[in-house]
């Protein structure tokens, strides 16, 4: 998974950034390692595997990995290639998701660039470049489409979707806000829009409104809303406080977070956030020489998941021995397990589920 963090300067991206990336090299089974000076890859954190990876005293082990990109600042007209506009708009294109950091704090020693403090005002001032953005994409599938229907009248549908879709964007709204139907998702799948990326809100909040009851915070509440309209994600969250967090040990770590209120820190719930907006789980597989988590989407058969360890396991599959992982625990061993009846034999349309601990048979 690859989440893009976008903001306007000095809303506190980078310093969220710095935290999250740096959260995730507390300890030796969750390193942190840095790409290049704006990426950061930080392993998930997953107590199934790491009790597996006791269990069986494995000798590899390997948790899923989130990657976050610090997605160069943005200013107005970065569609037309004003300041890193360029740069900033190719980056959203590569990741997954978006965390679009929202300034949500005041403060008289940060200057905000447009001199007051307004998050729906510098939401709309991102959406609108990613708007324009996609607005040309489409004119230009628009011109193919209108060109191709002179020879196969199967494109007009073609056309309605996407004047549809030009309309809705032109009122200033977000191609994620559009009511797709089947036949329109089908169509526009091969045209990847900027503004119709999956968005997490991240509310950046000031230690004091964050401590406080931040719901009733109406810089908070005008995040909330653009979030609840549209189907995102609102993740509330003060950068400051992560930053202090990050540099703490696990200990003083849960007696901090619980002395706010909270059971994870930002990173576990930017995460948690991410899998739910993107709709990915894990399934588990584990032995004595590795001990593994792969991230698929929901609804995945198994044969699929098979093929994200190797394309002849999926090429070749015959079946999927699969035991949940809470039954694994609670039986204590694999055999137990067994003996009880937990361990099952699914076929190629079994729908892998979340925590599942699965042995692939495979012949090629």
């Amino acid at each position: 998974m690859k989440l893009g963090m976008v903001g306007l300067p000095n809303v506190g991206k980078s310093t969220l950034f710095n935290a999250l990336t740096n959260a995730g090299a507390e300890s030796a089974n969750y390193p942190f390692c840095t790409i290049e000076p704006n990426v950061g890859v930080v392993s998930v954190p997953d107590e199934r595997l790491d009790w597996l990876a006791e269990f069986y005293d494995t000798l590899s082990f390997k948790p899923a990995t989130l990657e976050f990109v610090d997605i160069a600042g943005l200013v107005k007209g970065a569609s037309k290639g004003e300041g890193l506009g360029n740069k900033f708009l190719a980056n959203i294109r590569e990741c997954d998701a978006i965390i679009h950091v929202v300034r949500c704090f005041e403060s008289d020693d940060i200057i905000h660039v447009e001199g007051s403090v307004d998050p729906k005002r510098d939401i709309e001032t991102i959406d609108l470049e990613l708007i324009l953005s996609d607005l040309e994409v489409l004119e230009r599938r628009l011109d193919r489409a209108k060109k191709a229907l002179k020879g196969d009248k199967k494109y007009q549908a073609d056309i309605d979707m996407t004047e549809a879709l030009i309309a809705h964007l032109s009122d200033g709204k977000p191609a994620r806000s559009y009511q797709f139907s089947e036949e329109e998702e089908e169509m526009i799948k091969s045209t990847p829009l900027l503004s119709r990326k999956p968005v997490i809100y991240a509310a950046n909040l000031s230690d004091g409104d964050f401590s406080a009851d931040y719901e009733t915070r109406p810089n908070y509440q005008a995040v909330k809303a653009i979030a609840d309209a549209e189907g995102s994600a609102v993740l509330p969250i003060c950068a400051q406080i992560e930053a202090e967090i990050s540099e703490m040990d696990p200990e003083d770590k849960k007696m901090f977070l619980s002395d706010l209120g909270l059971e994870v820190s930002g990173l576990d719930r930017v995460i948690k956030e991410g899998y739910s907006l993107l709709g990915l789980i894990s399934f588990l597989t584990a032995g004595h020489d590795e001990c593994r988590a792969w991230t698929i989407k929901k609804g995945t058969k198994a044969p699929q998941a098979a093929g994200k360890i190797h394309t002849d396991f999926e090429r070749g599959f015959i079946r999927a021995e699969v035991v949940a992982f809470e039954d694994l625990k609670a039986c204590g061993s694999m055999n137990a397990a067994k003996e009880k009846g937990l361990v099952r034999s699914e076929g190629k349309e079994y729908v892998v589920q979340d925590g599942d601990v699965i042995l692939f048979r495979f012949n090629v």
